[in-house]
């Protein structure tokens, strides 16, 4: 696949993965992306995974058509793009591997070299000449690794972002960008919002045509859909205006609750609210859905003088990524000695700029008429405030 005339697209997909770092569901697979410039000289643009050695080395040498690489830029030293470097290295022996210095230390504690005599380390705004056109970097420490380098070619105006712009599933996959990217950033990259807010500040006064991800397609039309995405979820944003809930339950009588509240919201009203079963739903799909919408629901049991565990799970998940500007309304269930909102609002504490709902439910083992007045109050505050 041709990226520009002599940019050449050299990934792999993989078909076969089920978990991506070992948590996260990928049912259309997984792609690995790598890419050389065929300038007067050659860049390669990372390796892949390790289990596709043999078919990236195949897909490289057929794109250089005889000729020899004289680079290998490493974006980012996670082993699904730097697994095969030394193969690499071994196969072209006289190419020389470009990187960010805290990534050689890396190489070291990996593959037990640091390519001592035939490396290069670059800093944020060092270029590299290779004769037709120069390449300039920009380091993205924390996007999500400290060693993270992107880089732009000044003639063909691509961003290589390394895992920025990237999202789950293989380059053949038939599916919504947004929806993949965005399970991929909240979970991989979203603790580091304002690490990402830093690096599209530096990539602002740069043109850019094409983007080219280490993970999904290569983008070129309407970039700047992409980039107010990723602008909004790095600054924490609300993407989407609606109610998002969130709940457990044991015997149905929190999940009645959360049914009925639904639907007031929704007669009242509310431009999307959305349901998540956070013992049935995919994890990651609920924190990527906490993240995109303005409000939020928390509704669960108290359990073991705590909370169900699946919520517990859920919470620590969006305290880990920085959770912020968001509205929250509670729902508990408790038979003798409810706590679960105590215990839900002491574990969103280290979470900023949240505000909370005056008008939470609590519910005594099942729903009586008072409940029923609580959930009407909270969806008219939830609608209206």
């Amino acid at each position: 696949m041709d990226v520009s005339s002599t940019v050449k697209y050299i990934g792999v997909n993989d078909y076969n993965i089920d978990l991506f770092e070992g948590q996260y569901v990928v049912p259309n697979g997984m792609a690995y992306n790598s890419y050389v410039i065929l300038g007067d000289k050659v860049a390669v643009f990372d390796s892949v995974d390790q289990n596709f050695k043999n078919e990236w080395l195949d897909n490289l040498e057929k794109a250089l058509d005889g000729r020899i690489p004289d680079y290998l830029i490493v974006s980012h030293m996670e082993p699904d793009h730097s697994a095969n470097i030394v193969a690499f290295a071994k196969k072209y022996q006289n190419a020389i591997i470009v990187a960010e210095k805290k990534a050689f230390t890396m190489m070291a504690n990996f593959y037990g070299t640091d390519f001592n005599g035939r490396n290069l380390a670059v800093s944020d705004g060092d270029t590299l000449d290779l004769g037709d056109r120069v390449l300039k970097f920009v380091t993205a420490p924390m996007v999500h690794w400290p060693e993270v380098i992107m880089t732009y070619d000044q003639k063909d105006k691509i961003l290589f972002s390394a895992d920025a712009f990237g999202k789950f599933g293989a380059t053949t996959a038939d599916e919504d960008w947004a929806c993949e990217a965005r399970r991929y950033y909240i979970g991989i990259v979203g603790k580091y919002g304002a690490q990402v807010q830093a690096v599209l500040k530096k990539l602002s006064g740069f043109e850019i045509k094409t983007i080219c991800p280490l993970h999904g397609p290569v983008l070129k039309d309407n970039l700047g859909y992409y980039i107010n995405l990723y602008n909004i979820w790095s600054s924490y944003g609300v993407e989407t205006d609606g109610v998002c809930i969130f709940y457990t339950s044991v015997y149905g009588n929190t999940k009645k609750a959360v049914s009925i509240l639904a639907k007031e919201l929704e007669e009242k009203g509310c431009k999307k609210v959305v349901v998540n079963d956070l013992a049935r739903s995919d994890m990651a799909e609920c924190v990527e859905d906490a993240f995109r919408y303005g409000k939020i629901v928390l509704a669960t049991t108290t359990y073991n003088a705590d909370v169900f565990p699946f919520m517990r799970e859920f919470i620590n998940h969006l305290v880990e990524r920085g959770f912020k500007n968001r509205q929250v309304a509670f729902i508990e269930n408790g038979s003798w000695a409810p706590t679960a909102t105590k215990v839900m609002q002491t574990m969103l504490e280290k979470c900023k700029d949240l505000t909370y709902a005056n008008n939470n439910v609590k519910i005594l083992s099942a729903i009586n008429n008072q409940n029923q007045e609580q959930i009407k109050a909270l969806a008219d505050e939830l609608v209206n405030g």
